[in-house]
């Protein structure tokens, strides 16, 4: 069955979301549109949206068949998937499984060392504040989710990465860190929401140790579009 788009709902950095004639669904459109610093710098990635639609629809598909309770219903088109309405939690919940980025800088860490176990950061979503991390009692203290759902969200994160880790691992890639976001869908249930793509990863090529991710743009590092193209090759066998 063909689902009609309709109104604009909301655009952001990277996506707009629109209205579905399916009740409780809306559909993402993903945009070229790089943004970096908390939108302090700005670009273009030439054909981004399509790579980050089609890996977060592997990626997602994955870890529904993994048991981890996602907003994805279907990709649409190369631009556009069909998801389950949420109403998101304003947590940016990061996972470390290697030293690198804001951690080093912030820390005074090695760069490239691993982190066993693996580390879960949290990062309120507020731009005017530069999504600050903030702690379970600051969690408490905003009132913006209740211990038992930060509880949740937390195990799942941690279900995330052991699925994710090597699924890349054997596809040629280091899974540095990453980010995810969760919501509450029409039933009150926790599941995981946006996206999975080279945005919200960090991914190291085994071999090189070259970034394949949006670090290519923050960096200044080049060859940003065939790093996408690399990923998208990788994950979807495309």
């Amino acid at each position: 069955m063909k689902t009609v788009k309709g109104a604009l709902i909301y655009e952001g950095k990277a996506k707009k979301l629109f209205e579905a004639d399916r009740s409780d669904h809306v559909i993402h459109y993903f945009k070229d549109d790089a943004t970096a610093f908390n939108a302090q710098k700005r670009g273009t990635i030439v054909e981004k949206g399509v790579v980050n639609n089609k890996v977060s629809e592997r990626l997602f598909r994955l870890l529904q068949e993994g048991g981890v309770p996602t907003h994805f219903v279907d990709r649409l088109s190369d631009r556009e998937m069909l998801t389950r309405r949420v109403r998101i939690i304003p947590l940016e919940v990061v996972v470390r499984n290697i030293v690198a980025g804001s951690l080093a800088k912030r820390l005074g860490l090695k760069e490239g060392d691993r982190i066993e176990p693996p580390l879960v950061e949290f990062y309120y979503k507020n731009d005017s504040l530069g999504d600050p991390l903030i702690t379970d009692e600051h969690i408490r203290l905003l009132n913006v989710a209740e211990p038992t759902v930060v509880a949740e969200v937390k195990q799942w994160t941690l279900r995330v990465n052991t699925l994710l880790t090597p699924f890349f691992r054997d596809r040629g890639m280091v899974l540095v860190d990453f980010k995810l976001e969760f919501g509450f869908d029409s039933q009150g249930k926790v599941v995981l929401a946006d996206e999975i793509s080279p945005d919200t990863c960090r991914l190291w090529d085994q071999k090189t140790g070259e970034s394949m991710d949006k670090d290519r743009f923050r960096k200044d590092l080049g060859r940003i579009e065939e790093a996408y193209q690399e990923v998208l090759k990788r994950v979807c066998g495309t």
